[in-house]
């Protein structure tokens, strides 16, 4: 008897030492090394690729925000303020339960396929709309030109990049909007876009939180 209750205490200390060292290396130690080693290599990335602008945290370069303007009474959608950059459309061209607008509870787009009759009338007027909103005095935009981004959201719905193209088309609107001469409007496209990753990975891009926010700062020099 005595035996098998030496065993037994034997066992459970044996079980509780393996639990004590498990959790300090797994649950303490790991962890420690593991947010170590991401602060001193990727600080930039391991806190969520911050953006700042006046020593303020402004969003995330890994997501993407909406420029719109406050509803009116009795909207429902709200209109996009011209004035800045706009990313790619929000919530799946429609009224999308899964993402609505970057509220970041869930990511997801419309799953519609190519000749559903509601995406292809979305699609119709975003295209309709994205050449009304920018083409001003001097500067029509062509229906040929509007690119596909446009006019569809990505497969997360939170797609923080637009096309070069996509950026090109708005230039002369936000110039407009904002009282700058194009060509510096033209620069801040420029010096935002970026190439393929590593020359082969991927489309050239524009970021348009980083984009929208080097327009704020030069709008307050101006």
């Amino acid at each position: 008897m005595n035996n098998s209750v030496t065993n037994t205490a034997r066992l459970l200390w044996a079980g509780l030492r393996a639990l004590l060292v498990l959790t300090l290396v797994t649950g303490v130690i790991y962890p420690l090394v593991v947010t170590g080693i991401a602060q001193g290599l990727f600080s930039d990335q391991a806190n969520g690729s911050e953006i700042t602008s006046d020593g303020k945290v402004v969003g995330s370069s890994l997501i993407g925000q909406s420029y719109n303007l406050p509803l009116k009474k009795g909207q429902e959608t709200p209109e996009p303020d011209l004035k800045w950059f706009q990313g790619r459309p929000q919530n799946g061209l429609g009224t999308n339960s899964v993402n609505t607008r970057y509220s970041l509870i869930l990511s997801g787009a419309t799953n519609r396929s190519a000749d559903n009759k509601d995406l292809v009338d979305w699609v119709t007027a975003a295209k309709a709309a994205v050449v009304k909103d920018n083409s001003v005095n001097g500067y029509t935009v062509k229906p040929s030109e509007v690119p596909a981004d446009a006019v569809t959201s990505s497969g997360s719905g939170l797609d923080p990049d637009i096309s070069p193209q996509y950026a090109d088309i708005q230039v002369h609107r936000v110039a407009e909007k904002n009282g700058l001469p194009v060509d510096r409007v033209e620069k801040l496209v420029d010096d935002h876009t970026e190439g393929r990753t590593l020359g082969f990975m991927g489309e050239p891009r524009v970021n348009v939180l980083e984009l929208n926010t080097a327009l704020r700062e030069l709008l307050a020099k101006s």
